[in-house]
């Protein structure tokens, strides 16, 4: 199985702004990438990271300059060519586990999805060769339909930890309370980001 990871290297995570530079917004994107790297390592998968400037990690790199949707596409069609089976993560996914990504790979299914919230799709395995993504708007149910337009079966996963992705101060929340050893949750601890209670609703804040 082919384990890819998109990953921006260019201007990643604009929506933290509110809480980090540019240089840290980098620095935060790199460390939730090697964690998921690590989940993929210790589920005994192999990633190449699909990234859209080089980038130096643990593991192998594939520049694309285009668009997620069109990057991600051109890998599927190569696997396609190959007859093999893919499995696509997000590089924003910090609570990712191996157990997760396990179950994740088991069904046989020629479309795995993991949803994330907001209708996002934040990782899945492709086994039919004529499937495509298209990552604008609510992907998961487009991806839903596009298997359904060629006959392929689906099986959806229900995960906290892959619907867990981070684009905003919000969604460190999670981070916080559930990834603490993580590199991540390291990484925020190191800075000051702790919870905070507002009125009774968590939210973040930076010391």
């Amino acid at each position: 199985m082919r384990a890819v990871v998109p990953f921006d290297a260019a201007a990643p995570k604009t929506r933290l702004g509110p809480l980090f530079d540019a240089d840290e917004r980098g620095a935060l994107a790199h460390v939730m990438l090697e964690d998921v790297l690590d989940a993929l390592d210790g589920a005994g998968l192999e990633p190449t990271v699909l990234a859209t400037a080089d980038v130096t990690v643990p593991a192998a790199v594939q520049v694309d300059g285009r668009p997620l949707t069109a990057a991600v596409n051109a890998v599927l069609e190569a696997a396609a060519a190959d007859a093999a089976e893919v499995l696509v993560v997000m590089a924003d996914l910090p609570l990712a586990t191996p157990a997760t990504l396990e179950r994740l790979v088991e069904p046989s299914a020629e479309l795995v999805i993991a949803p994330g919230r907001a209708a996002g799709t934040n990782a899945f395995v492709c086994r039919h060769p004529a499937f495509r993504v298209d990552y604008h708007g609510t992907s998961y149910l487009d991806h839903l339909a596009a298997a359904q337009a060629i006959d392929a079966s689906v099986e959806t996963v229900d995960s906290f930890r892959l619907a867990t992705d981070v684009d905003e101060p919000a969604d460190l929340v999670e981070v916080l309370v559930h990834g603490a050893s993580t590199r991540t949750g390291r990484w925020l601890a190191d800075r000051g980001v702790e919870l905070a209670v507002t009125e009774g609703r968590v939210g973040v804040s930076r010391g």
